[in-house]
């Protein structure tokens, strides 16, 4: 049998202020047409399906025309909810959509009912294939109910897997069991794109955790990668963060057996519009021939001029149109904005030359001639007011 591993889809989501919705529109093409060409059973979608517990109705109609699309094609999926989405909001309707192929595992109550399906629908009562759903469990509100102590990722992790090898263990002997599950496990390589789901790494769980599952199919992390041969991130469809610049987005193609898992390979979706990350002077980054593949790609650019260039932002836009994100690091920065700025007042000269200092201070550029010539007017002004009370 053949499944298609995804997650973290994030409809609604904007990427520093421009709108996805027709790249994540572009996206569900590409997977309809892997599904069609791969003669993929069915589709995992672990987590994060919208960005927001609250999301659009442009964005809600484009996961219901995804779910139709599958069931034209006669292609069920089985999804769980993410910490970005809302489970209850998601999982409504679920006892119903059931019958269309559209499997959700949102609720605790479901950790320990799988989706069935045959391994060979040729040989009616054969082997099965168990697939079990972990959404995101918020430690605090689930752990009264999974009786987890203490209150924390690991513990109710721990405790759904639990329940969920014990539902396996009732079954027939060659049952193939899957896991999807919305966590962070060791070993991940994280990204910036995603929220953390505890401080300071406390919300990982142990790899060891999903041993003995013919595959554990991951979700939270954007960048696909395989933590042993059986556990694995998809990523996310499309990139969400510069910090994604260099992931090749895609997904597993996972093919099950009654032995467990055969083969798992990657299905690449390229990007439409690709990320670069440039740092450099301006200038430099304005002739330079070797950033030409980056003039038509989302940019985040870093600048490390010494003085901060005027009207940067529209001069990068010149060659760079889609520059999105710009930010100041001096390599070499002068003596005088090395200093704290307590120091340069308390070494002003005259209150010209504070009103100077403040201004390089804030914008990392002192002031020029004609911006010396309105302080100085501004100083005047104020001056022959104070004289005239």
């Amino acid at each position: 049998m053949k499944l298609l591993h995804t997650s973290d889809w994030h409809l609604g989501r904007s990427f520093h202020g421009v709108g996805t919705l027709a790249a994540q529109r572009r996206f569900a093409d590409q997977l309809l047409a892997t599904v069609e060409a791969e003669g993929v059973d069915v589709v995992l979608l672990a987590g994060d399906v919208y960005d927001r517990a609250l999301p659009n109705v442009d964005v809600v109609n484009l996961f219901d025309d995804i779910l139709a699309r599958l069931n034209a094609a006669g292609v069920p999926i089985v999804i769980t909810s993410g910490n970005h989405d809302s489970a209850t909001r998601l999982g409504f309707g679920g006892r119903i959509m059931e019958r269309a192929g559209v499997h959700l595992r949102t609720r605790v109550a479901d950790l320990a009912t799988p989706v069935l399906f045959p391994l060979d629908p040729a040989t009616p009562g054969g082997a099965q294939l168990a697939v079990y759903g972990i959404p995101y469990l918020e430690p605090r509100l689930v752990a009264e109910e999974l009786s987890a102590e203490p209150a924390s990722h690991f513990a109710v992790t721990e405790a759904a897997v639990e329940l969920i090898r014990a539902d396996l263990a009732g079954r027939a002997d060659g049952t193939a069991a899957v896991v999807l599950a919305h966590t962070f496990a060791s070993g991940g390589v994280t990204s910036a794109s995603e929220r953390d789901l505890a401080v300071g790494g406390v919300g990982a769980v142990p790899l060891d955790l999903f041993d003995g599952f013919a595959y554990t199919a991951l979700g939270h992390l954007h960048g696909r990668q395989m933590l042993s041969e059986s556990v694995r991130y998809s990523g996310s469809p499309l990139p969400y963060s510069f910090s994604e610049a260099a992931h090749t987005k895609g997904a597993w193609l996972v093919e099950i057996t009654q032995d467990g898992l055969k083969e798992a390979s990657r299905i690449d979706w390229p990007v439409e519009r690709p990320l670069s990350v440039l740092r450099g002077e301006l200038a430099q980054l304005l002739e330079d021939p070797q950033w030409q593949q980056a003039e038509s790609h989302y940019c985040q650019v870093t600048l490390t001029d010494d003085d901060r260039p005027a009207n940067a932002m529209e001069r990068l836009r010149t060659r760079f149109p889609n520059t999105l994100v710009l930010l100041f690091e001096p390599e070499n920065a002068r003596d005088a904005a090395s200093r704290s700025y307590s120091q340069r007042v308390s070494a002003a000269v005259d209150e010209l030359d504070l009103c100077c200092g403040f201004l390089d201070h804030v914008r990392h550029r002192p002031a020029d001639r004609g911006e010396q010539d309105v302080l100085r007017q501004a100083l005047a002004a104020v001056h022959a007011q104070e004289a005239a009370l």
